[in-house]
């Protein structure tokens, strides 16, 4: 890689640890931030501040939220007995654009991938059995809305083997997504259509 004064290096370096970003990405992004005026990079500097000090993670779903328990969990509409599972807290959102998901969240905060170091007992699934065990009145379904791919396939087969004594209701995704893909890139259709036709596994 061409060398650079030490800043804009540290910072292409920082920029490089963000999923998805490449070297040459990296570049871009700071010789556009170059160009900025100090008012505009003070904007994101002030927006990246705020990040830890307004959001909170919710105590109930694990989701990112301006308070805890979040507006979903807390919202008196919502079937507590339905237990949405997914992978990422953005998936959350993702998922509230179907119109689909009457019941509440579960962030996983990440699916089980044993190359990358990820085994379940840093996965917040420890935390669902008890959630589910607790319930009152009790969990009637579980959906696993995680990724069509290797990592979430993994994921939905753990979490079915150890909720499966529970003696809970699991169901998955239909089969509208295409293997492979994540949750994130799907039109709300698919989803919508998905999560309808969901089966019990």
């Amino acid at each position: 890689m061409t060398k650079f004064p030490a800043a804009i290096q540290k910072l292409i370096h920082e920029f490089n640890k963000l999923p998805g970003i490449g070297p040459k990405t990296s570049q871009r992004f700071v010789f556009y931030l170059l160009k900025q005026s100090p008012r505009r990079l003070q904007e994101l500097l002030t927006a990246l501040n705020d990040l830890p000090k307004n959001i909170k993670i919710c105590e109930q779903c694990f989701a990112f939220a301006a308070q805890s328990p979040c507006d979903i969990c807390r919202r008196p509409d919502r079937d507590q007995r339905l237990i949405c599972v997914v992978a990422e807290s953005y998936d959350v959102a993702t998922l509230e654009g179907t119109g689909a998901v009457n019941g509440v969240y579960h962030v996983l905060n990440g699916l089980v991938d044993p190359l990358n170091q990820i085994t379940p007992d840093i996965l917040n699934i420890n935390s669902l059995i008890v959630r589910i065990t607790k319930a009152r009145p009790p969990i009637s379904e579980v959906i696993m809305a995680l990724n069509q791919t290797a990592e979430g396939e993994m994921t939905e087969l753990y979490l079915k083997k150890i909720l499966r004594p529970l003696n809970v209701k699991i169901t998955k995704l239909a089969r509208g997504l295409p293997t492979g893909a994540d949750l994130e890139y799907a039109d709300e259709l698919t989803l919508t259509n998905a999560l309808k036709s969901r089966r019990e596994f």
